[in-house]
């Protein structure tokens, strides 16, 4: 099943690009998903299990950087190809 999610990062810090970058870049290291960035938000469309995986790791890796971060999160199934 595919999915699409809707991603965005607020470290509670007032140098909160670096964190963000991160995430971005380790989320554009996975082969399998693809991954669009806009000036709110990152989307990011794959098989679900492969996007949960990549999900569960990075929001992990990051909690363990950013002292204090804060994730909203959507998930779609079934997303419109576009």
């Amino acid at each position: 099943m595919k999915v699409a999610v809707d991603i965005s990062l607020y470290p509670l810090d007032a140098d909160f690009i670096p964190p963000i970058k991160d995430v971005i870049e380790r989320l554009n290291s996975y082969p399998g998903l693809q991954v669009e960035t806009n000036p709110m938000s990152t989307q990011v469309r794959g098989e679900y299990a492969e996007v949960m995986m990549a999900l569960t790791a990075e929001i992990g890796t990051t909690f363990e950087r950013v002292p204090k971060a804060v994730f909203a999160i959507r998930i779609l199934n079934n997303p419109v190809a576009g």
